[in-house]
Order: C-alpha cells, then structure tokens, then sequence
C-alpha cells in the first residue's frame, strides 16, 4: 500500500537533528527522500559516537547511534556542490523535486546557487524549508544555533531543574536535544501545509523555521504563566507550576510519579493512602488550594509514601483510577508492555550489521500506515542508483563524476 506521501519527492540537505527529524517523518509517511551529504565525510552525526552499530563480527561500524537516529527510509546521494558541476547535478534535482531541506547559515548556500531565490526560479512549485537558530532575520540571524544554547536562551532551562531550596538545584538541559526535535516537527507540520497550499495555489513557498522561535512557542502554560503575571516562573524540579500534587513521590523500594488532576481523583488518593481527612481540609480539598499551600501538603504526603513499594503503590492507585506511574530507565521502557504491544522497536535490514534497531514512528494512519522501508543508509550508498533514476546518468557519466571529485 503506497504511503500518503508516496508521490512527493524531497531533497534533504540538511545534518544533526532538527532537519533530519523532518525529513525522516516525511520518508516515514512515503516521500521519497534523498539524502544529500559531503563525499567522504557526510552528516556530522554518523560520527558522533560512541556508541556505533556493530557489525555481524561485533565490531564497531563507521555508523553512530545518533546518526541512525534520524535517517530511516532515506536514500544517501554524496555530491560536493561547492563544485560548479555539482551545483548543477543539485539544481537539476531541485527541477524535479517537491520540497527542499537545509540548515545552513542565513545566506549560506547563495554562494552556490542553491538559496530559495534561484531555485524558485528553476521550480517555482519548491517548497524550501530553510532550518536555523534564530531565523532568516533579526540581531542573531547570522549566529550559529544549537540545542543546548537554545534551551539556555529560550528559557526551558530557567524551568528545569531542581528548585533553589532543593538539594542540587539550579538549572538543567533536558536529558535529549529536545529543541531540535520539536523543530523537526514544526517543520514538517509546515511542509505539510505548505503543499496543502500548493495543491490550491500550484505555487510553492519559503519556510523560515528557527530553534529559538519553537523553543519559545513551546514554552506553553509557562510562557502564560509569566505573560498574564508579568512573575517569571521558577524552578520547581519535578514539580508542576498548576497542579498540585503533580511530582515525584519516594516510595519503599524508589519511586512513584503521581499526577492528580482533579479534586476527584485527589480524594482518591486520600482513600488508598489512609488519609481522608486531606480530602476535606479547606487548605487541601481543591487545586487551587492545594497550590497556595503546596509547602505543607507535599511533606504530609511523602510521609505516607514510603511505606509501600513502588508495585504496591502502583497497583492499588490503578485499582483506584489516580493517574500515576513509575521512572523507568530505557532498558525498562523497552521491556514495557504496552511499549512492547505497541510495536515501538521495530528492525530494519543493514548491509554491515545485518539488522538495525529503530523506534518506531508514532504516527498510525488507518489508511496508509507508515512503513519502514530501509535503515539509515550508509554514506553515498544510493549514489548510482538515484543518478540514474532522476537524472538518467549511465554508470559511464557517474564514474567520470568520481574522477572529477564530484561525488
């Protein structure tokens, strides 16, 4: 069954994350998706290891984990376009493609004939999704942008972390680069509407997307927050700034994550852990209050808490209908039942290791689900392959192209 996007094709110039992660959900919906990389060196990220793939012998590949992050269903196309004949082989893609990918600096591929103004002329249906920092204008336009930074400048990290009157406070990044991960849906969500504008217009389009405008956005409540009281919000560790109890709890044996979100299931909780009379304390007995006196509610709790164990805890709140769950490391996630029922390992075939992991997509179309095609490929391993079926190359052109340092 052809994916929903089995007729779009795609030129992802793109490395790292955030462009990537576009173009891997759009490959994972069917589009075509051709990686195009640096001869002999391609994405940064198929570097930046360990960990790497380990081959059928359980020797390290030249494939990183993070790089197999974010490639899948893509084929890799090496062509150094800083050449003139490779600025052409890119340009006579662009002429048969239908949405274009880069991360390049504020006007860096001008100078190859690649930025938006000369390939819309080319291909006037492109659509162009331009990925960096902070934006095509603005007093940072020019500087280079990454995850951390982001988080640090957006304000997630003024928000995460333990609170100034904790043990280890002060602030922290999220555990994964999740700003670029964030601008990678973004933009394909852009993409998507983009070419749900060219079916009514038949033009295309520019999509100027940057880390710190999505870091921004996706502040949420907590942008709110600050903007309806003019009070920057604070470091509440695992905490919520709403809704309370909303956290962590200690446990006999660990840790529990309750998460009450209602006076009703408040009362719930109560019940289960023998303390009914919280439930109709005035200071306690609705989340508005519970939020104002949060410094003596959560101790009273936590006293209560460690007297089962986190199954204990677990079962009896389940029974009970209070939302709540455990803090599981990944080897846990992965050995989850319901992750394990929902299919989100997933291996794919690979020409060294014989089989690659993968998390699945999220996605699920009843109609044209997506569909896992091939693993991350290797660098330059559909070269031949996609010169030939996009462009007509014969194998005699392509090797006079190797000769020249074009590919």
């Amino acid at each position: 069954m052809p994916g929903a996007l089995s007729h779009i094709r795609v030129l992802d110039l793109s490395r790292v994350l955030a462009g990537p992660w576009a173009g891997q959900i759009l490959a994972d919906l069917g589009a075509e998706v051709i990686k195009i990389e640096r001869p002999g060196v391609g994405d940064d990220t198929r570097h930046w290891g360990p960990p790497f793939l380990k081959d059928a012998q359980g020797e390290n590949t030249s494939e990183a984990a993070y790089y197999l992050s974010a490639n899948r269903n893509k084929q890799s196309l090496t062509v150094d376009f800083t050449q003139a004949e490779g600025q052409r082989l890119v340009r006579e893609m662009v002429a048969k493609a239908d949405i274009l990918i880069e991360n390049f600096k504020v006007g860096g591929l001008a100078a190859y004939g690649l930025d938006y103004a000369t390939l819309k002329a080319l291909n006037p249906k492109l659509i162009y999704c331009s990925i960096t920092g902070f934006g095509q204008d603005g007093p940072y336009a020019k500087r280079a942008g990454y995850d951390f930074m982001i988080q640090g400048l957006g304000g997630l990290m003024s928000l995460t972390g333990r609170a100034d009157d904790e043990a280890g406070a002060g602030p922290v990044k999220v555990g994964v680069a999740l700003t670029d991960i964030l601008t990678g849906l973004y933009s394909s969500a852009a993409i998507l509407a983009a070419l749900a504008s060219r079916d009514q217009t038949g033009q295309g389009q520019h999509i100027d997307m940057a880390l710190l405008d999505v870091q921004v956005a996706c502040l949420a409540n907590q942008a709110m927050n600050y903007l309806t009281t003019g009070v920057a919000p604070r470091r509440l560790g695992n905490a919520h700034p709403n809704i309370v109890p909303y956290q962590d709890f200690p446990t006999a044996d660990g840790d529990i994550i309750l998460t009450v979100g209602n006076d009703g299931q408040f009362r719930k909780f109560c019940e289960v852990a023998g303390l009914p009379a919280l439930a109709v304390d005035p200071r306690f007995s609705t989340n508005q209050a519970r939020v104002a006196h949060r410094a003596e509610l959560i101790p009273l709790l936590r006293q209560a808490t460690v007297f089962k164990t986190t199954a204990e805890w677990l079962a009896a709140l389940e029974q009970a209908g209070v939302p709540c769950g455990p803090i599981n490391d990944l080897q846990q996630v992965f050995a989850d039942p319901q992750v394990q029922a929902r299919g989100l390992r997933v291996e794919l075939p690979h020409p060294l290791a014989g089989s690659v992991p993968q998390v699945a997509s999220p996605i699920r179309l009843s109609a044209t689900p997506v569909q896992y095609r091939n693993a991350p490929p290797l660098l330059g391993e559909h070269t031949e392959q996609v010169l030939q079926q996009w462009l007509g190359l014969s194998l005699e052109q392509i090797a006079e192209l190797r000769r020249a340092g074009v590919l």
